[in-house]
């Protein structure tokens, strides 16, 4: 178990003149890196489809002295870059966008009608910013390739595919990365917000994610004519029972106070408005901080939908079936000691104003699976503010609050939340691998 002194976050790497060379860096890059960051916003690509922004990063990182690796865990990138004796830190960017048609009016917006892994076509959208999580891994990339004689160590820049399906850590693990790759003491991620203001850092210490849980049931019946429903069991009214049932779970199953969600995103059945169908599938979303909490929603599911089935008198072989996807990921939890170390090490780069403490999201990450490997790698994972900050203080002065990251009105400036993202990796790096 690695373990910090305290005080130790106070070396070299938070020295006022190393900040300045590097604030300098960044400076100089930024035209490029916002150059890069529209092409990306305008050019998203789905989930396990991302091969043109993983051949930009993998083109970026060589020229850069890195030794590249591509196709990893499908369209993943990672680059290693080895600077002597000292820690090996694994810095993480994700790549996908979403299928989702953006609305937003910028002049780099997208407009991309994109292929998913069925071959459909989609529109796609950077609607959650990993297009700033790309650019900050190649901002951040140049700046230590700068600044070699500042650390030491290995670095392990990756570019992971399908987070957005919560698929792609788990396949990059699969296909090696800890194996066939140095073996990271540190693995560090951000992430951006567009209901933060731009510049601001947002630290949970814990769980800055929930785990995901994505559950398919398919309502099973006897179909027939709808004129008479005697001679059926109407998957579509027992449907309906599951659902109103399974909005007791949080209210009525849940201790009081334990944060829980269980939300019907879809149901999908019936034909013909006098026909009684065969079948219904509902897909769900759960979300919950603590393992127990999600088996026990899992279970209270299973028996909800056997028991409302069995009440209707659906026979033995038709109850409905209920499959946990593998579209689900744990909980992210960030390692304390190094979440503290990088809290001071931020604050020393940025001051103690824009590093605040941020709630926990139920929202899921599938960095939590770097950190869950036998390894037992520690994790940590930051926010970084996206807003408009004029934008966000006049909402805030209404009550209200702006599009949120998924949302198609979702909108992030890429001025000062770049140079934040790569200003605070930058920090993590220095600090974990800096010259003592």
């Amino acid at each position: 178990m690695l373990t910090f002194g305290p005080g130790a976050h106070l070396h070299a790497a938070a020295a006022p003149e190393l900040r300045d060379v590097v604030a300098a860096r960044i400076a100089a890059e930024y035209p490029s890196l916002e150059a890069i960051y529209k092409q990306l916003h305008a050019n998203p690509e789905l989930s396990f489809m991302e091969t043109k922004t993983a051949a930009l990063v993998a083109k970026e990182l060589r020229a850069l002295g890195f030794e590249v690796t591509e196709k990893v865990g499908n369209t993943g990138v990672v680059g290693v870059l080895k600077n002597g004796a000292g820690p090996t830190v694994l810095v993480r960017a994700d790549m996908d966008g979403l299928p989702v048609k953006e609305l937003t009016g910028l002049p780099w917006a997208s407009q991309a009608v994109v292929k998913d892994m069925a071959g459909r076509d989609q529109p796609a959208m950077h609607a959650c910013g990993h297009d700033l999580h790309v650019t900050g891994l190649i901002g951040t990339a140049r700046t230590l390739a700068a600044l070699k004689d500042q650390w030491q160590g290995t670095l392990v820049f990756i570019a992971q595919p399908a987070e957005e399906i919560v698929a792609g850590a788990r396949a990059m693990l699969t296909d090696g990365l800890y194996t066939r790759f140095p073996k990271p003491d540190f693995a560090l991620a951000l992430h951006v917000s567009s209901v933060r203001p731009a510049g601001q850092v947002g630290i949970v210490e814990g769980t800055p994610y929930a785990s995901v849980a994505s559950v398919d049931i398919v309502v099973q019946g006897v179909g027939g004519h709808g004129s008479q429903p005697q001679t059926t069991r109407d998957p579509i009214v027992l449907a309906a029972q599951i659902v109103t049932a399974l909005q007791t779970i949080v209210s009525r199953e849940t201790r009081p106070g334990t944060p829980a969600v269980v939300t019907v995103g879809t149901i999908q059945g019936g034909t013909k408005r006098n026909i009684i169908s065969e079948s219904v599938k509902l897909e769900l979303t759960l979300r919950a901080f603590e393992d127990k909490v999600m088996e026990g929603m899992i279970a209270s599911i299973r028996r909800i939908c056997d028991g409302t089935a069995r009440a209707a008198g659906v026979p033995e072989d038709r109850l409905p079936v209920v499959t946990v996807t593998s579209e689900s990921t744990p909980v992210t939890v960030n390692d304390a000691a190094l979440t503290r170390r990088m809290t001071g090490t931020f604050k020393a780069w940025l001051g103690d104003r824009r590093v605040v403490p941020a709630p926990p999201t139920t929202g899921g990450e599938d960095f939590s699976e770097f950190g869950r490997t036998v390894h037992r790698v520690p994790i940590f994972i930051w926010g970084i503010g996206a807003a408009d900050p004029a934008k966000f203080e006049a909402a805030n002065k209404k009550g209200e609050s702006l599009p949120s990251n998924h949302s198609p009105l979702a909108t992030f400036v890429p001025d000062p939340t770049l140079q934040t993202c790569i200003t605070t990796m930058t920090a993590a790096v220095l600090d974990l691998a800096g010259k003592k």
